[in-house]
């Protein structure tokens, strides 16, 4: 069997993992956004995304910055990018065929511009509410399947996010 037939089949099975992009962003005095979903009331996390096909990563980043947060590519500025992407797996009951067993994210540090506009969030978004919170507090409290990728980019942040 071929290496791209065996893609195909394992794609077919739900047996990938999804490529995709995630943002840290700051607001220049330590905290970051954290973002309520909409579909499980009480959880909170880090605003990302699927990559769409052949769309590079700093560029997916801002398209789905702007589709869950409604923030502008023009009030955000990259801090610093992840060296590498970080996979999580996601429990038996939340894949599916766009998923498959989880993500393999590449992450961004963004700093929000103090000019920003107040956050509004889509009608129909992803996200219910959103706050500021310090990623250490993020880290402890995202959902389990999370966790660890949330302690390396706690670990990897710049200096100026809180580490308590």
């Amino acid at each position: 069997m071929t290496r791209e037939r065996s893609w195909v089949i394992l794609r077919a099975v739900g047996q990938h993992f999804r490529a995709g992009v995630g943002a840290v962003i700051g607001d220049g005095r330590g905290r970051v956004l954290a973002f309520e979903r909409a579909d499980v009331p009480g959880a909170w996390q880090l605003p990302q995304g699927g990559l769409d096909d052949g769309e590079e990563p700093e560029a997916g980043l801002l398209r789905e910055v702007h589709e869950e947060t409604g923030l502008a590519a023009k009030h955000l500025r990259v801090v610093k990018a992840l060296g590498c992407p970080l996979a999580y797996e996601l429990p038996a009951r939340l894949r599916s065929r766009k998923t498959g067993r989880g993500q393999v994210l590449y992450w961004f540090y963004l700093e929000l511009a103090p000019d920003a506009p107040e956050i509004s969030l889509p009608r129909r978004g992803e996200f219910r509410a959103w706050r500021w919170s310090s990623l250490a507090e993020l880290a402890e409290t995202v959902a389990a399947f999370r966790r660890a990728s949330y302690a390396r980019l706690l670990a990897e942040a710049p200096p100026q996010w809180e580490r308590r």
